[in-house]
């Protein structure tokens, strides 16, 4: 499994000969205009309307792209509405897709649009979209009991999943709560590698020693710069 960071919470993931990209906002990089000349299939994953996870550009690739999988809030959109229709499909929370070997299954988030799991190949990979326990310092009590509450809800859903990678928030801004929803994720699902995101312009986040319980370690990468570039394997973790 290659994968190459684009920006804030955008990935492509490429597992021989099929392309994944999710959230490409915008890639400095242009690593998925190189990866697309390598494979058969191209898959993009939009897992909402936010501008720093959808961006209109990604249209530009639909002679390459298989299918454009979007959360249903895109359709309303004045870009979601400029895609082809044949080569999009738009999910809601909680539903599944399945095609030519790729399945969809999507979850919900903690703020808007969808999370994803997406499994080909044998391998499973999601993506958190802005599913974050999102508990900001100087807000109302109240508003982060409810952001604990909404998170632990979703939580329920995803208790015991299992997946190769799993792309999450830890999001530097939130300061010393920033990796407190990956902590409480990566505790209670069976995921074998863990890839932050959503952290622009913070230094590369390390865990902190009590971070995972005890004998349930995961290699785990965050990327800094765009075009980053790691390959995955289950025997080796993460290598350049």
């Amino acid at each position: 499994m290659e994968i190459v960071y684009l920006l804030n919470s955008g990935f492509a993931v490429r597992l021989s000969r099929t392309l994944l990209v999710f959230d490409d906002y915008l890639d400095p990089a242009r690593a998925v205009e190189r990866l697309l000349g390598e494979v058969d299939r191209a898959y993009f994953f939009v897992s909402h309307a936010h501008f720093d996870h959808f961006d209109a550009h990604i249209l530009e690739y639909a002679p390459s792209v298989t299918r454009y999988f979007m959360a249903e809030e895109i359709r309303r959109t004045k870009r979601g509405k400029r895609f082809p229709a044949e080569k999009t499909v738009y999910l809601a929370n909680y539903s599944s897709h399945e095609e030519d070997g790729v399945r969809v299954d999507t979850f919900s988030s903690t703020d808007t649009g969808t999370s994803f799991l997406v499994e080909v190949a044998g391998r499973r990979i999601f993506h958190a979209g802005d599913f974050n326990w999102w508990h900001w310092k100087g807000d109302t009590e109240e508003n982060n009991k409810l952001a604990r509450n909404g998170f632990m809800k979703q939580m329920k859903k995803l208790d015991g999943l299992c997946a190769d990678v799993a792309f999450f928030p830890v999001d530097g801004r939130l300061e010393e709560f920033a990796d407190i929803g990956a902590k409480e994720f990566c505790a209670r699902t069976k995921i074998k590698a863990l890839v932050t995101m959503h952290s622009v312009g913070y230094p590369a986040w390390q865990p902190a020693a009590d971070f995972f319980e005890e004998g349930c370690a995961v290699p785990h990468w965050t990327p800094t710069e765009p075009g980053e570039m790691r390959c995955w394997t289950v025997e080796g973790g993460f290598t350049r």
